[in-house]
């Protein structure tokens, strides 16, 4: 069974790691809900990822929206290449623009 965590460095500061795919992305999901709540900036490291596929780039855009909606601003660092691949095949890299850092 893959694994994934979101894991509080410091206020606003987040590192994800593990395997992000279909199984661990909703979790990941409820769990950002009470961690970003309130917090004014919001970033994001990527690098302990170990693997991404097509729902860890949902996952993203989910943050993005949640963000935008809740006044917030967010930024991603260290995107896999796999990642950006996949954003790169699917025409949303746009999206990502101004959150990748």
């Amino acid at each position: 069974m893959a694994s994934a965590r979101l894991v509080k460095v410091e206020a606003g500061v987040f590192r994800l790691e593990g395997m992000l795919d279909f199984d661990t992305v909703p979790s990941l999901l409820a769990e950002s809900e009470t961690l970003f709540r309130g917090l004014p900036e919001i970033s994001v490291d990527l690098a302990g990822v170990e693997h991404a596929n097509s729902a860890a780039l949902g996952l993203l855009i989910e943050w993005m929206d949640r963000a935008r909606a809740a006044g917030q601003k967010i930024r991603f660092l260290n995107l896999p290449a796999s990642l950006t691949e996949i954003a790169r095949v699917s025409h949303v890299t746009s999206l990502l623009d101004g959150a990748v850092g």
